[in-house]
């Protein structure tokens, strides 16, 4: 699975301006009811619901919220790079930056876990993250989101 089979161009928020995770999560439950045709409040929730197990701050100033939703039509992707880093509860105890929210129907098992798998791949990525770190371009950063990954392994 490819970044851009799930995420587009529409679906990218370059410098986003939010003080808090709760801001974050309503902002890209906006941006994914958008990209999906799901309910945005539905989103926001599921979102939160799936932080209060644990959060899914991975450490090195990246989050990656996800959760399943009824109705969708197949697995949703939104990228944001923050002006400024938030506080996330990381495992790292470090603020978050750099965050690729991802949403699968209710019934995507596989789906869900090798869109999550790719995500992950990328951001243990050193380059790509300063990449993305360096540039204020929707159109730049999704490129280098979508960009193909070389791969050590046939998969």
């Amino acid at each position: 699975m490819e970044l851009s089979d799930i995420l587009s161009k529409e679906s990218v928020i370059a410098c986003a301006k939010v003080a808090s995770k709760r801001q974050l999560l309503q902002l890209l439950a906006e941006k994914a009811a958008k990209a999906s045709g799901g309910a945005e409040q539905d989103i926001f929730e599921t979102l939160m619901a799936r932080e209060q197990l644990g959060s899914t701050g991975l450490g090195n100033g990246i989050a990656i919220p996800h959760g399943k939703i009824a109705g969708l039509s197949g697995v949703t992707a939104v990228f944001a790079r923050l002006e400024q880093p938030i506080e996330f509860e990381s495992v790292d105890d470090q603020p978050v930056d750099l965050v690729m929210m991802l949403l699968a129907p209710a019934g995507a098992g596989a789906d869900h876990l090798k869109a999550l798998a790719r995500v992950a791949r990328l951001m243990r990525t050193d380059s790509a993250l300063e990449e993305l770190r360096s540039t204020r371009a929707p159109d730049k950063l999704y490129a280098i989101l979508t960009a193909p990954m070389e791969s050590s392994n046939a998969a």
